[in-house]
C-alpha cells in the first residue's frame, strides 16, 4: 500500500506524534530528555522550524511546529535519524527507536483562528491525562518536560527555537501575560477531576486524535488544493522529491554565500584552495549544521573531492578542530551571531 502524502508548504504547522517501536520507551531518563530537546533544538537550527509547544513522555512526543519552509519530511528524518542514533550509543543498543511513520496532522496557523489552543493545550495536558501529576493535588509546572513550565518564564530564558505569542494570542493573552497563562492551563487541568470536564475535554480534542488536519471549511479547500498538486507532482516521477532537493540546495547555496561573505572569499577564490584548507572544512560544517544538504553537494560546490574528506573535514570541525580551523570557527559563529541580532532587532525599531 502506498503511504500518504505528506503535505508540505510553507508557513505550514503540523501536530507531530511519534512513538517507540512495539510501544517501547523512547526516553528511559533525564539524560535522554535533554538529549532529544538538543537535537530538537539542531533540527530548528538546521531547518527554520518555530516550535509552539512539545511535551516527552515515556514512549512517544508531540510537538507543535510550524515550518516556514516546506521542509517537515527532511526535518523529521534528521530529528528521529539523529536521535536514534544518540540514543543507540548512549544506550548501547541498535535498530529501530521509533514505530514506522510519525503522525503529522495539518493545524489551521492563522492568527485569528483558536486552533493553536486546542493543540497547545492536548500537549501541555499529557501528563496530567497519563496520571505523571495529580490533579487539584499537585501543579502541572511540576512536569519539567514540556514547554508550559518554560510558558511561565520570562521570554529571555526560553530556548531561541521555542515561541509563545501564537499560543498566547489565540486565547487573547498578551505575550507577557505569565499569570493569565497559568491560570487558563491550571483550570483545564481540574477539568479533568470530573467525569464531566473529562468528557467534553475528549470531545474538543477528538478530531485532533482521529484527523490528518484540524481547521474550518476553507483551510479544508486550501489543503485539497494542496493535495492535488501533490498527487499530480507524484505521478509525475518524484516531482515532490525534485522540489525537496531544489530546496536544500537553494538554502544551502544562500548559507554558503553568507559564509564567503564573513570569510571574504569569493566562490573561486575558495575553490582554488587546497581541498583540506580550513575554510573549505569549516563551511562545510557550518552548511551541515544549518541544512540538510547532501556531502556529494557539498564536495562539488567546496570542490573538496571525496565524499569521506567532506564526512572527516565535518566531525574534525565539530569535535576537534585544528588551531586555523578553530579560529575560523569561532570567527564565523562571532559574525553570524551578530547579523542574526542586527536582523532580530530590525523589525524592532521599525514598529
Amino acid at each position: 500500500m502506498a503511504r500518504p502524502i505528506r503535505l508540505q508548504y510553507p508557513g505550514a504547522v503540523y501536530h507531530v506524534m511519534a512513538r517507540g517501536n512495539h510501544g517501547q520507551a523512547v526516553f528511559h531518563d533525564s539524560q535522554d530528555r535533554q538529549l532529544f530537546l538538543e537535537t530538537l533544538g539542531e533540527a530548528c537550527g538546521k531547518t527554520g522550524w518555530r516550535v509552539h509547544a512539545y511535551v516527552l513522555m515515556g514512549n512517544h512526543y508531540h510537538l507543535l511546529v510550524e515550518t516556514p519552509e516546506p521542509n517537515l519530511v527532511a526535518g523529521m528524518k534528521w530529528l528521529q535519524g539523529t536521535y536514534t542514533q544518540r540514543y543507540n550509543a548512549r544506550h548501547r543498543c541498535h535498530g529501530h527507536l521509533f514505530q514506522g511513520r510519525y503522525k503529522a496532522a495539518v493545524v489551521d496557523g492563522r492568527q485569528e483562528e483558536t486552533y493553536f489552543q486546542v493543540v497547545s493545550t492536548y500537549i501541555h495536558l499529557n501528563p496530567a491525562r497519563s496520571g505523571l501529576i495529580r490533579p487539584g493535588q499537585e501543579h502541572l509546572k511540576r512536569y519539567r518536560w514540556s514547554s508550559y513550565p518554560w510558558y511561565l518564564n520570562r521570554a529571555g530564558k526560553r530556548p531561541a527555537w521555542l515561541r509563545t505569542g501564537k499560543v498566547m494570542g489565540s486565547l487573547r493573552l498578551r505575550p507577557n501575560d505569565i499569570k493569565g497563562y497559568e491560570a487558563y492551563v491550571e483550570g483545564r487541568v481540574l477539568e479533568l477531576v470530573t467525569k464531566a470536564g473529562r468528557q467534553a475535554l475528549d470531545e474538543e480534542w477528538e478530531a485532533l486524535r482521529r484527523g490528518w488536519y484540524l481547521g474550518g471549511e476553507g483551510f479544508l479547500e486550501k489543503l485539497e488544493r494542496y493535495l492535488g498538486e501533490a498527487i499530480e507532482g507524484r505521478q509525475r516521477e518524484s516531482h515532490s522529491g525534485e522540489a525537496k532537493a531544489a530546496h536544500d540546495q537553494a538554502a544551502a547555496a544562500a548559507a554558503l554565500a553568507q559564509g564567503l561573505a564573513v570569510l571574504g572569499l569569493s566562490a573561486t577564490e575558495l575553490k582554488q584552495k587546497p581541498k583540506g584548507a580550513a575554510e573549505k572544512a569549516v563551511l562545510a560544517w557550518w552548511l551541515r549544521q544549518r541544512t540538510t544538504v547532501s556531502l556529494r553537494w557539498l564536495s562539488e560546490h567546496l570542490a573538496m573531492g571525496h565524499l569521506t574528506r567532506v564526512s572527516q573535514a565535518v566531525a574534525q570541525v565539530k569535535r576537534c578542530p585544528g588551531r586555523e580551523q578553530a579560529k575560523i570557527k569561532r570567527w564565523l559563529i562571532e559574525q553570524m551571531a551578530r547579523t542574526a541580532a542586527h536582523a532580530a532587532d530590525g523589525p524592532t525599531r521599525r514598529l
